[in-house]
């Protein structure tokens, strides 16, 4: 997708992406709600987000090459090392489609948000 989703809905946001686009889209999705079940799913930044506590916890996004992955500057700098091999900015990472997600990383990221946002209390 090149251009700014005007999506309402995380599923409306999938739903624009080729197959291929869509497949790691929900992956990433299902890695995140599990593990923050208590998350509200939403569209933040034209982008899908999962926020709690009022808060955002992380948002992703699709791209004709790559899932952009926002785990905040705090999340990303905490986890640098492990995203060493991917293209990465201030509060971002990119994942090359076609390679498989780092399920497990995304998982502690999303962890460690929650600690964050929680006070420690995930």
């Amino acid at each position: 997708m090149t251009n700014r989703s005007t999506a309402t809905t995380i599923d409306g946001y999938i739903a624009e992406f080729p197959p291929e686009v869509r497949h790691s889209l929900e992956e990433v999705r299902a890695i995140i709600r599990a593990a923050a079940p208590g998350a509200t799913e939403t569209i933040s930044y034209a982008i899908p987000t999962f926020d709690l506590e009022g808060k955002h916890l992380v948002h992703f996004a699709g791209y004709d090459r790559h899932i952009g992955l926002y785990p905040t500057p705090s999340g990303l700098e905490a986890f640098k090392d492990e995203f060493a091999g991917y293209k990465s900015g201030k509060g971002s990472v990119r994942i090359p489609l076609g390679e498989p997600l780092p399920s497990d990383l995304i998982r502690r990221i999303v962890e460690f948000r929650i600690a964050e946002v929680t006070g420690g209390s995930s």
